[in-house]
């Protein structure tokens, strides 16, 4: 499962997050990895959450755009940890593993959220993931997620850069890209 968060800063502890996508992936008939479904979800700040105005200027989230449409916290975590159990169970696995470009930064506010909320059901794994700037600069010699994306072929669109969903789209299909390149690979 590929996850990513946009926040109000980088203490997971603290630091609201704003944003949350995840993309389930699936095999396909002939053992390729790809994209099965996308779930995405703006979270409204927990109570006395901090947000840096950098970090807004970074994302370019607009906490009172009306469009926004948050809900809170723990409806966004139920909204993606259904879908993601979902799966796990159907899979026959025990946990998902997280992907993520620099995943320890989103996994750090995953688990946060799931203590702070009092979450009783994490389908996630609490500590392994698979990093996607490690694979990127492995398959491509770029760790940069723009330009890992760009080297692997994906399309890239900067002004939608740093929202969840579209991070966590490019993100998957970077995953995808470079699993199946590899699956092709070993059977050369």
């Amino acid at each position: 499962m590929v996850v990513d968060v946009e926040t109000g800063g980088f203490n997971a502890k603290t630091d609201a997050i704003l944003e949350i996508a995840a993309c389930i992936l699936c095999m396909d008939d002939f053992g390729r990895i790809k994209i099965a479904e996308t779930i995405a979800a703006n979270i409204q700040p927990f109570h006395k959450a901090n947000i840096d105005q950098r970090s807004l200027e970074f994302t370019g989230i607009d906490l009172n755009d009306p469009t926004r449409n948050p809900i809170p916290e723990r409806e966004a975590f139920q909204k993606i940890f259904q879908a993601v159990r979902t799966e796990v169970r159907a899979t026959g696995c025990q946990r998902a593993i997280l992907v993520g470009h620099n995943p320890a930064f989103d996994l750090s506010f995953l688990n946060a959220a799931v203590e702070r909320i009092d979450y009783k059901r994490n389908p996630f794994h609490p500590f392994s993931s698979f990093d996607t700037a490690t694979l990127g600069g492995l398959a491509y010699g770029q760790t940069v997620l723009a330009r890992a994306v760009q080297a692997a072929g994906i399309d890239w669109d900067e002004s939608k850069a740093h929202s969840a969903e579209f991070d966590t789209v490019k993100t998957a299909e970077l995953f995808c890209k470079i699993v199946n390149l590899w699956s092709l690979k070993s059977e050369i």
